[in-house]
């Protein structure tokens, strides 16, 4: 029989780094089939809260915050980019690329978690494609209601939720939570409830990590 194994998997889908640490994930939990049993439950983290509906261009965005120049946000680019096509999953970093708010986003992933794990994974894949493959807005309305419907989720519902604000409680208070808990950059996942792994780490880390869990409880 599979082992159980509880993933809290606490992320933005502006990250780059998350959408790294989600894929390598997944790849591990591949290569595990038959060892494991896992449920991934994703909690939202928001890394420009402040930031206007009309967004910002990643470029001058990354140059203010980190200060670094537009040479090294390349060169960090260019890293990112060789990883994820190690992973299977395609950067596509523009000069026009902007940062947006993400609030709406989470609050959509938090009632795709509420109908089915399943298509929350789905939908959150779904994202980091839109997001970082096509340069798209993961906050705007019509994407999420389509997205929401191509990975079985009803779109209707979906634009329903994004025109109120249910959910919004639920993900300031996770928001708060998980900073409560210590976690101030992503991506943050915790196995089990007790074993913190920050970054986008390897498969074989993830693989490792797992596998030494199992043995702790065994």
């Amino acid at each position: 029989m599979p082992a159980k194994l509880r993933i809290d998997f606490v992320s933005d889908v502006m990250c780059p780094w998350c959408a790294i640490g989600l894929h390598s994930l997944l790849l591990a939990l591949e290569q595990l089939n038959g060892e494991v049993e896992a449920e991934i439950h994703f909690h939202p983290f928001e890394l420009t809260p402040d930031m206007p509906a009309e967004g910002e261009r990643v470029i001058p965005y990354l140059c203010n915050k980190y200060g670094i120049s537009e040479a090294q946000v390349a060169q960090n680019q260019a890293q990112i980019t060789e990883r994820g096509a190690d992973l299977g999953f395609k950067f596509d970093f523009r000069s026009d690329s902007r940062k947006w708010n993400t609030f709406n986003t989470h609050r959509l992933l938090h009632w795709a978690g509420e109908q089915n794990r399943d298509k929350q994974l789905a939908l959150k894949l779904a994202l980091f494609d839109a997001y970082f493959s096509h340069n798209l807005n993961p906050s705007d309305r019509a994407l999420l209601c389509d997205l929401a419907g191509q990975v079985g989720l009803d779109a209707g519902e979906a634009g329903r939720v994004y025109d109120t604000d249910l959910y919004a409680e639920e993900v300031r208070s996770e928001e708060a939570l998980w900073q409560q808990r210590g976690v101030s950059s992503v991506p943050a996942i915790v196995f089990n409830e007790r074993y913190l792994v920050s970054g986008g780490q390897p498969v074989e880390t993830f693989v490792q990590v797992i596998r030494d869990l199992l043995a702790q409880s065994s």
